[in-house]
């Protein structure tokens, strides 16, 4: 959320990131709340300032034994008209926190303006695609051959957009998981937790989810929870409404979690496969930092979910996003997307964002300067470390074999207890 006064100030600002962004707002109306919301405040002031006055003069006379009646009938009314002044400011300052609500975060400016996907700006590559001996096939082709996933079972469970990971497919997701968590807490100073997978209403307008992001999400009917869109949320709101001590800034948290998506804009795109599911696992990074500190450690949250894909041997390169495809509490991110052979490109795997202030405003997260003084916001960066189920599909399709069995990337044995994963009918 963006601060009133910057944004009664910065209009000007405003209007051209609407434009930047391709969202519409009604800052006309914005600004009628506002003008009528502060004439308001300054008639109530002094009708209230009035009403002390003459209560102070009302005890004198009282004291004088002189008729108050008169005076007493006009301070009813006067507070009569306060109450009501007092009302309609409070309505207007609902209409103008749920407007505050929609507004989205101010890109950084080395940011490049764009309308959509096509304006972002390819920052580097690491490795090259594989090789191969066969024309590569799809995972799902790969998977379904070598007996770790059924959609067929998965859609009879639960429909369709589910995944059923059997045998060693099951085991590849689990591995996949504990490998992230191990060298996030073990090497790259992540804290985890394992929070809960239903959150609050309030949880999901903190971090940004809500009101804007409803229809994307599963909300449990006549309750005020929803099913956790992802681990972000539950991370944002660890330390919602407390003031932290600079010196144990910055704060790097992780958690692994099923993520649950109504994926409403999505109809007809990755209809095959596991790729974009109502339901998948992730490995959430999340930073609390100081707000001079969170440029360098949005560099080293990126770098943090490459080292991994470096480690597993997947070739990816990092995108900073347009304007137009950023997303809404985001003031600069970067994508890191995976190559996939079967579609000879790349599909992303991590979206690594600096919200700066926005979602702490939100969420009442604020830091105490060490030279002391007021309590300034935290800021605030979030990043997959990664997307288990599309890591899974990366791994699948890039280390697929000609005799129909996948390889596992050495790093991952330990955690397997087996180098490839066999064809069905083969050892």
């Amino acid at each position: 959320m963006l601060d009133l006064g910057y944004v009664r100030d910065h209009l000007d600002v405003i209007r051209k990131m609407t434009e930047n962004r391709g969202v519409s707002l009604d800052l006309d109306a914005f600004q009628s709340i506002d003008t009528e919301r502060r004439r308001l405040i300054t008639e109530a002031e002094q009708l209230k300032a009035h009403r002390n006055r003459v209560s102070e003069d009302i005890g004198r006379r009282k004291k004088a034994g002189e008729d108050i009646s008169a005076i007493s009938a006009e301070m009813k009314q006067t507070s009569q008209q306060i109450k009501q002044f007092d009302e309609r400011i409070a309505e207007l300052d609902e209409r103008l926190r749920e407007f505050l609500l929609t507004v989205p975060n101010l890109p950084h400016s080395s940011v490049p303006i764009g309308r959509d996907s096509s304006d972002n700006v390819e920052v580097r590559r690491w490795g090259q695609p594989p090789k191969f001996d066969l024309t590569p096939r799809p995972h799902w082709e790969v998977a379904e051959a070598a007996g770790i996933l059924d959609l067929e079972r998965a859609a009879r469970i639960a429909g369709s957009r589910f995944a059923l990971y059997c045998g060693l497919g099951a085991r590849l997701e689990r591995a996949l998981a504990n490998f992230f968590l191990d060298v996030h807490t073990r090497e790259h100073g992540y804290t985890e937790f394992l929070p809960p997978f239903i959150v609050s209403t309030e949880s999901l307008t903190a971090v940004g989810q809500l009101p804007k992001f409803a229809a994307d999400m599963f909300h449990l009917e006549a309750t005020d929870w929803w099913m956790t869109p992802t681990a972000e949320v539950e991370l944002t709101n660890l330390y919602r409404g407390e003031t932290l001590d600079a010196d144990l800034l910055p704060l790097r948290v992780c958690a692994w979690t099923a993520c649950f998506r109504s994926e409403a804009g999505a109809a007809g795109r990755d209809t095959r496969g596991i790729v974009r599911q109502h339901q998948f696992q992730k490995v959430e990074m999340y930073k609390f930092t100081l707000p001079d500190q969170s440029y360098a450690e949005h560099e080293s949250l990126v770098r943090d979910a490459e080292d991994l894909l470096q480690r597993l041997g997947l070739h990816h390169r990092v995108v900073l996003l347009s304007t137009g495809d950023m997303g809404f509490a985001s003031a600069k991110t970067y994508d890191i997307e995976v190559w996939l052979p079967s579609t000879n490109g790349f599909m992303e795997i991590s979206s690594c964002s600096n919200c700066e202030s926005f979602q702490a405003r939100r969420a009442g997260i604020r830091f105490r300067p060490k030279t002391g003084g007021r309590a300034d916001y935290v800021h605030t960066l979030n990043g997959s470390g990664l997307a288990v189920g599309r890591t899974w599909v990366a791994l699948v399709e890039n280390y697929q074999q000609p005799d129909g069995s996948i390889l596992i990337p050495e790093v991952l044995r330990p955690y397997m207890g087996v180098e490839r994963i066999p064809a069905l009918g083969t050892k």
